[in-house]
């Protein structure tokens, strides 16, 4: 709840919190105490001003002003132009039609179906904007977030249109899908610091947008392997939720390798127990080396949770078990030494093991072409069963990913290896699923024998012009399906140059714009071989696109992330965007570089490791908080946060425009990029004390080598200066208060009091015998004081005069009282004014009080903004009640 002035707040039956516990000096004393009624009710003890109340007296609401803008020269809360990835179909804005959220916003759905879609909404929006943000079910008021099921006028059934204007933000799509894939659009039209886990003060603008939507491919995949690296659920929860966010739907779970098995199979605990001890590109603890790192499995219900959590997000899962080769972990299990060792050698068969070491050992490197399945086996057959039934039983998605690559002819011939695929797959059919695998199961005889399953190949080549690419179109050529995955343009597990430190190097060291800058459609151009004409793999072939990330050398979530982006968007736009063409001028690698800078900020603010490429023109994105001061009028500390990707502490400047007439330089902290995790959020901090009490517009400018943003924020600095000079016992004569603050304590000044521009008078318990004047004040405060003459206080900061809720003793002023263009805040309370009480043209923040007055004259208000208020104790008048003061 923010801080309220003392009548502000008992106007709204709240009791305002005491401050004074934080004040440490004092400048007046007490005086006196005395109690007063008012309206039945009893008043608490009202005391004489003094410093240890001054915070409590003067504090207020304020409202922040924010800009973010990758290149700005003024700060604006105008929404940044959309930067969307993937880049939807069509997409139109309107200028003028931009829409804020506010706190009392809802989410409507009008349909059951979609509250859990909704409640995905409101979960991210929830943390950074502080709002409720209530589901609701029913009719979209103005100012709501609506999802509607209906027609979207799309062709796929993942589409949807997305309407943005001044009014409202409505989402309409023929199914849950398609929500939320709306829902990924409109979470990129906010402020980055929408992804925030903590409140930010931001203006939560959007741009008016058309936007009409929807995916070129049906299988948009991210492949993650935890058969080498293990990975705990967690961490493949938080990889769904990161991919998801563009547009992702396929998870392929890469399961077993040769380094380990990650799944239990009921009757088979030893594919556990024994194959899943490990991890790749580690030694073992008994190796009694410090590269030692565990390995793990999931049980069938860790496998259902992420299956379940996934389907919320509506990704399906692929559950991949590598064979006949890539399972040493299955061999170990069954023909190892280990193996011979456990439950008394119950389980041990050396038959399955067609591997080039026999009996087989654990090879944690990055080796391949060194184990193979020996489809002679009995065992072999009853193991690989048992597997694809449960697995294919706990998994709703229509395929089921066989591996079947890199299996070495020295250990199973030709002929042997296309048997084994050909015995696998139909196991695969009896199962109801699709037969899925890497280039090579296209050897098989699918599209021939009447009893194989319908067939997916998922190309992973590096050379498709050439022989390289006949997998792709022998498999299309045999009427199988593609899935385009080549190593050279999605493994993600790729180095992105030379000097990244982890990763691997066979396939290319690529970056985003590899990755971006080729066309699934005409990667692998027909051939003629002998006179033989291979088909060209296209459009009517490829089901979609699939970025891998192979664990040999990535062993936690933050280097999968670092890894994965910036590179997975490009693979994402790929699989949903449309073809690039003259139809579409923006899917291009320029504009995607544009787009894909603009997740920087997002991914820092929601704390997310990514590498910051140099490839990629990242922006910067500021937000500043707004401040209050008490006490002293003295900010220091943290003003602003900044998401600067890629761009060290001293290749940033900042510049702090106080809203006084003052500049200086920000300083900016905090963590540096190592070389596998991005920069933090940095923080801009500044030191200032303003001259006297007032509302400022304040701003932050954080420049770069080819980038600037400005935030601007409100400080309203409501604290007490120091007193200048201090009076007290008895002046003789006029007192003339030309800079500084002049503080009365106890005094007695026989004569006029003037306080000029800029300056300040604050008076307890003291008597001023003659006129008080102030032209261009910045406070002027009596308390327990009296004014034997008029007051005519005219275009000053602040007014206060008597009783604030008790800490403010009421003062006395034996004459008409004018308040005239007040710019900050004034108060009037349980004071005596012995003839007229005028407040005329004072615009202000909150409304002026003028409360439980004795007013021995009219009291008349007139072109005050706001308008006054008596916060519900009405004031005494001798004379008529004029103006905005009528009813007071």
């Amino acid at each position: 709840m923010s801080n309220q002035c003392p009548d502000a707040a008992r106007a709204g039956g709240m009791r305002y919190p005491d401050l004074r516990s934080d004040v440490k000096i004092s400048f007046l004393s007490a005086k006196r105490e005395q109690r007063r009624g008012r309206g039945g009710s009893r008043r608490p003890r009202a005391r004489a001003l003094s410093a240890l109340t001054i915070g409590a007296l003067l504090a207020t609401t304020f409202t922040g002003v924010t800009a973010n803008a990758a290149q700005a020269g003024t700060a604006s809360t105008a929404p940044a132009s959309p930067q969307i990835v993937p880049l939807p179909v069509s997409m139109s804005t309107t200028a003028g039609d931009d829409f804020t959220l506010g706190s009392g916003a809802r989410i409507v759905v009008d349909d059951p179906s979609a509250v859990g879609i909704a409640d995905q909404l409101a979960a991210v929006l929830r943390p950074s904007t502080g709002y409720a943000l209530p589901v609701s079910q029913g009719s979209a008021a103005t100012g709501d977030i609506s999802l509607a099921l209906g027609d979207p006028g799309v062709p796929a059934a993942e589409g949807y249109k997305l309407d943005v204007t001044h009014s409202g933000i409505k989402i309409t799509a023929a199914n849950g899908h398609g929500l939320f894939n709306g829902v990924q659009t409109l979470r990129q039209l906010f402020p980055v610091w929408v992804e925030s886990k903590t409140p930010q003060p931001a203006t939560w603008a959007v741009p008016g947008v058309q936007i009409s939507d929807y995916p070129r491919y049906d299988y948009r995949g991210a492949m993650l392997d935890i058969g080498r690296h293990f990975e705990p659920v967690s961490v493949v929860k938080s990889y769904i939720d990161e991919i998801t966010a563009y547009k992702v739907n396929t998870l392929h779970l890469h399961l077993s390798d040769d380094q380990g098995f990650r799944i239990a199979i009921n009757g088979r605990p030893e594919l556990t127990d024994i194959g899943s001890q490990y991890s790749g590109g580690t030694s073992r603890a008994s190796d009694g080396t410090t590269n030692a790192d565990p390995g793990g499995f999931w049980t069938q219900a860790d496998y259902v949770d992420v299956v379940n959590y996934a389907a919320s997000r509506f990704v399906t899962v692929v559950p991949e078990i590598d064979s006949p080769g890539h399972n040493n972990s299955i061999i170990m299990s069954y023909a190892s030494a280990e193996a011979q060792a456990y439950k008394g050698g119950s389980i041990y068969d050396p038959s399955i093991n067609c591997s080039n070491k026999k009996p087989p050992v654990w090879n944690l490197s990055n080796a391949v072409n060194y184990s193979a399945l020996c489809p002679d086996s009995p065992l072999t057959w009853q193991i690989t069963t048992d597997i694809i039934e449960q697995l294919s039983a706990l998994t709703p998605g229509p395929y089921f990913h066989m591996g079947g690559d890199e299996v070495s002819t020295a250990l199973l011939p030709a002929s042997a290896y296309q048997s084994f695929i050909t015995r696998e797959s139909k196991i695969v059919k009896a199962q109801g699923k699709i037969a899925m695998g890497w280039n090579e199961i296209g050897e098989a005889p699918f599209g021939s024998d009447p009893e194989m399953p319908q067939g997916v190949v998922q190309y992973w080549g590096t050379s498709p012009n050439g022989s390289g690419g006949d997998s792709g179109r022998v498999a299309v050529q045999k009427g199988m399906k593609i899935v385009m995955s080549p190593a050279n343009k999605t493994y993600l597990d790729m180095k992105y140059n030379s000097s990244t430190p982890i990763g691997t190097t066979w396939a290319c060291t690529c970056d985003n714009d590899v990755f971006y800058n080729w066309e699934p459609s005409t990667l692998i151009p027909a051939r003629t071989v002998s006179g033989n004409t291979l088909p060209a793999v296209t459009d009517a072939d490829i089901i979609g696109v699939e970025a891998p990330l192979w664990t040999e050398t990535v062993k936690n979530l933050a280097q999968i992330e670092f890894m994965a982006f910036p590179r997975l968007t490009a693979i994402a736009e790929i699989g949903w965007s449309p073809k690039a063409g003259p139809d579409h001028p923006d899917r291009t690698l320029a504009s995607f570089k544009v787009r894909d800078a603009a997740q920087g900020g997002r991914w820092q603010a929601r704390n997310q490791n990514f590498y910051a490429s140099p490839n990629v023109p990242w922006g910067l994105d500021l937000v500043a908080g707004e401040q209050s001061l008490s006490d002293r009028n003295a900010i220091t500390g943290p003003l602003a946060t900044l998401a600067a990707p890629g761009k060290t502490l001293g290749a940033l400047s900042a510049t702090i425009e106080w809203g006084d007439g003052t500049t200086s330089a920000g300083t900016l902290s905090g963590r540096e990029a190592t070389n596998q995790i991005v920069n933090g959020l940095y923080t801009i901090s500044g030191d200032h004390t303003y001259a006297g009490s007032g509302l400022y517009e304040a701003k932050v400018t954080v420049s770069g080598a080819t980038a600037s943003v400005v935030a601007g924020f409100t400080v309203r600095a409501t604290g007490v200066p120091a007193c200048t000079t201090t009076v007290t016992g008895t002046h003789s004569g006029p007192l003339t208060v030309s800079s500084g603050v002049t503080c009365l304590d106890g005094a007695t000044v026989n004569g006029p009091v003037t306080v000029r521009t800029g300056a300040g008078l604050y008076a307890s318990g003291s008597q001023v015998r003659g006129p008080l004047s102030a032209s261009g004040a910045v406070d002027v405060l009596l308390c327990d004081t009296t004014v034997s003459g008029p007051a005519a206080l005219t275009g000053g900061v602040r007014v206060w005069i008597g009783n604030g809720n008790g800490d403010c003793a009421p003062a006395t002023v034996k004459g008409p009282v004018t308040v005239t263009g007040t710019t900050g805040q004034v108060t009037i309370d349980g004071a005596t004014v012995s003839g007229p009480l005028v407040l005329q043209n004072n615009n202000v923040q909150a409304a002026p009080i003028v409360a439980g007055n004795h007013v021995g004259g009219p009291l008349s208000c007139t072109g005050n903004s706001p308008a006054p208020s008596n916060g519900g104790t009405p004031n005494t008048v001798s004379g008529p009640k004029a103006g905005q003061c009528a009813t007071l």
